[in-house]
């Protein structure tokens, strides 16, 4: 057991792909705290991931220029998250309705626009930090990547940032605790859970791109494959923190990173449908042990509508 435990610790491809599937996982993961903090439950963040995915997919396709794609996948995240503000937020439908209804949906658009491109994509270039990636083990993981990855070491800060250290920010928490309270003082609750999903739009659709250029390299409607979900459980893993959804994230791609490395690192074949089911199962493992001990904020997933409590 120990030796067995030795090989995993040891193995520097375990903690590459953790980045890798972590990075992707904390893209949809950090719009998606900022919507729950408004009080919206972003069901639709795996549609946003996924029109990412494919939008980026396309744009490339067409152009050849990553920056170019990724801006295009970032736009058509928002387009879906657009819809979703407008039906929950303006015609005040039911969150989970609306978003599962638009996974169903960009799950058939992409299934059936597919064929009508002859998409060509290819993975982005390697980038290596000079001195930070020569440190063992984690340097390669973290400094050593394909450069859309780089990005979420930007998108954490700056989002943290707009969120708590804004006035905008403040009043995404104040309509996400106290909606009435917030509408007294003058914060138009429904246009702040809006702009609260366009913002996980913006970043998951990025994170669609990412996952396209800095780990797939071609586009099939089945690479997203749950990871909305996943980054969603990472909030609420995180206690409705930024650090802790990173922490869940990071978590849930270490697991995903086993599915993949374990066969390697153990030298033998594993049941195939076992490992695929590692992700989910540690999902559903870590929703019924955090989700009752952390603090949601107290507004979640309620309406808004003026004067009623």
């Amino acid at each position: 057991m120990l030796a067995f435990m030795g090989d995993i610790l040891s193995n520097g491809p375990l903690y590459e792909s953790t980045f890798r599937l972590a990075a992707v996982l904390a893209f949809a993961a950090v719009g998606e705290w900022v919507a729950e903090r408004a009080g919206t439950i972003n069901i639709s963040v795996e549609a946003m991931l996924l029109g990412g995915h494919f939008g980026a997919a396309i744009a490339y396709t067409e152009s050849t220029n990553f920056a170019l794609a990724i801006a295009v996948g970032a736009i058509v995240g928002m387009l879906v998250a657009s819809l979703q503000g407008y039906l929950s937020h303006y015609l005040s439908a039911d969150q989970f309705g609306i978003g599962l209804t638009l996974n169903i949906l960009l799950l058939g658009v992409a299934a059936f626009l597919q064929p009508k491109f002859d998409l060509s994509t290819k993975l982005a270039n390697v980038v290596e930090i000079p001195l930070l990636s020569d440190i063992p083990k984690i340097g390669p993981a973290l400094f050593a990547q394909r450069w859309p990855m780089y990005l979420i070491y930007v998108l954490i800060p700056v989002i943290w940032w707009l969120v708590m250290r804004t006035s905008w920010g403040l009043e995404i928490r104040a309509v996400g605790e106290d909606p009435q309270a917030a509408d007294v003082s003058g914060i138009n609750v429904n246009a702040r859970r809006r702009q609260a999903i366009l913002i996980a739009g913006l970043t998951s659709g990025i994170g669609g791109a990412v996952y396209l250029f800095g780990q797939v390299g071609r586009f099939e409607s089945s690479n997203i494959g749950g990871k909305g979900i996943i980054a969603l459980a990472a909030v609420i893993f995180g206690g409705w923190t930024l650090r802790g959804a990173v922490a869940g994230c990071l978590l849930f791609g270490y697991v995903d990173a086993l599915r993949l490395n374990l066969p390697n690192i153990l030298g033998y074949s594993l049941n195939s449908q076992l490992l695929a089911s590692l992700p989910f199962l540690a999902t559903i493992i870590v929703m019924l042990i955090f989700a009752k001990h952390t603090r949601q904020p107290r507004a979640l997933a309620q309406p808004f509508i003026r004067g009623l409590k």
